[in-house]
């Protein structure tokens, strides 16, 4: 049996697994529980990552929601911590943010105990990476996939960017208290879940086409994490804490799998690079945007109505070769310009590194592509579900499924299409379509749905 049939406790045991794939998988976990009253082991958690005094990173939110009831239990155990919440309704996972709190740090902490969910949880990691003090954190909702992870979405000059870093030595995820968070923010963890479809058909993918390492063991873990989730969909909007524990689960374990991987292609795709896109330019405009995972619920139906179309393809290589052939770096450099804005040196510099558009490396995963053309299909058919029986899923539970319901445009749509294969050097289904001359075609496509209204 290999590890991804293994519970999440025995996941997290120290030395980690030797894998088929050739790596040693592991994750800096030193302690996890979830279930019913999980707060109360607070105590527990904190001996077992080594700490005696934590420094607890919140926000007035989040404060309420758990922030109070740790700290009551730490006062009765008799263990001393310190208290900083993090100012704002809303904080963000940008610099200030991350400047703020190492600028109020007590230096006689010995952990950084983030109460919280994404936001709090990432700025911690940073931290973490940044000073060499383990990190951990109490869940106050289960609104995201990257608990377990060694990743975090940072807002770096206005860029989204995923930053490797320390994963939670620890991890408290009390199913009472993750039942009671705001719907949208259950509604977000479902939606941040339902992208991994599509984030493991372009990661096989990339691996056909550009050689990226990839883990079957792994893949397989996200899988399961993916049952759990779909097959709790009843029990999320009614908040039932056996069914929120099923769902917080699955979140752990597909933070597992990022950790495993060293990386956040298990989890992460093109309907991820929508989100980014829409934040980056909410960011621009000095203007507000949903939840990630809401955000990233919309761009999965967005991505998952391309793929109908991507099936019936045939690769035309005298069409692709074209393509590349007559590319213009004045022409793309103004794109870049006119969709990023204050950020497009940013976005530019990604491209002196990365080299996505030479011309020889383009050439080679044509040819990757036109050959294993078959094979890519199947993996297509294997990996991605039915878009109507995804999106029944998501409208039973209200979550948003259209750009505008977001307040979307249409020109955003579609410039985060555009712009998504530009603001890091991975391969998603953008930069699929380029590689296959046919991105004017599929931009044209999801025009006329969101137009139409067809999602």
């Amino acid at each position: 049996m290999g590890f991804s049939e293994l519970s999440v406790e025995e996941l997290v045991r120290p030395g980690g697994f030797a894998c088929s794939c050739g790596r040693t998988h592991k994750c800096e976990l030193k302690f996890l529980k979830i279930g019913r009253g999980a707060a109360q082991e607070t105590p527990a958690m904190l001996a077992a990552v080594g700490s005696k005094k934590p420094f607890i990173v919140c926000d007035q939110n989040t404060w309420e929601a758990a922030g109070k009831q740790v700290a009551g239990i730490l006062d009765k155990e008799g263990i001393p911590y310190v208290v900083y919440q993090v100012p704002g309704v809303h904080p963000k996972p940008s610099e200030w943010e991350v400047g703020s709190v190492l600028m109020h740090f007590d230096p006689s902490c010995d952990l950084f105990l983030a109460v919280g969910s994404g936001v709090m949880n990432d700025i911690c990691k940073v931290l973490s990476h940044a000073t060499g003090i383990p990190n951990a954190v109490v869940g106050t909702a289960p609104s995201m996939d990257g608990y377990a992870s060694d990743s975090s979405s940072m807002e770096v000059n206005k860029v989204k960017t995923s930053l490797y870093n320390h994963a939670p030595r620890g991890i408290l995820l009390d199913t009472e208290i993750l039942a009671k968070a705001p719907e949208r923010m259950l509604q977000a963890g479902f939606g941040d879940m339902a992208a991994k479809y599509i984030a493991l058909c372009e990661w096989r993918i990339s691996h056909i086409v550009t050689g990226e390492y990839y883990c079957e063991e792994i893949a397989a873990l996200m899988r399961r994490a993916l049952k759990r989730i779909v097959a709790s969909v009843d029990g999320i909007m009614s908040r039932d804490p056996d069914a929120i524990g099923a769902v917080a689960e699955g979140l752990v374990l597909a933070g597992i799998a990022m950790a495993y991987a060293e990386i956040s292609r298990p989890a992460s795709g093109l309907e991820h690079y929508f989100s980014h896109m829409w934040e980056m330019m909410a960011l621009e405009r000095d203007q507000p945007y949903d939840l990630h995972g809401i955000q990233v619920g919309v761009g999965t139906i967005l991505t998952l109505k391309l793929y109908e179309y991507i099936r019936k393809l045939t690769p035309d290589r005298e069409k692709a070769e074209a393509h590349i052939k007559q590319f213009d770096p004045e022409v793309w450099t103004e794109e870049v310009n006119r969709i990023f804005g204050k950020t497009a040196d940013e976005v530019l510099k990604i491209e002196a590194s990365a080299h996505k558009n030479d011309p020889e490396g383009a050439m080679k995963r044509l040819d990757n592509i036109v050959t294993h053309w078959d094979e890519i299909v199947k993996i297509m058919e294997e990996e991605l579900p039915d878009y109507e029986t995804l999106k029944g899923q998501m409208l039973k539970i209200g979550e948003p499924i259209k750009p505008s319901e977001l307040n979307i445009s249409l020109q955003d749509t579609l410039d985060a299409f555009t712009g998504s294969r530009e603001i890091r050097n991975k391969y998603l289904t953008s930069s699929f379509l380029w590689d296959l001359g046919v991105m004017d075609e599929f931009r044209e496509i999801l025009k006329k749905e969101v137009e139409e209204d067809t999602l």
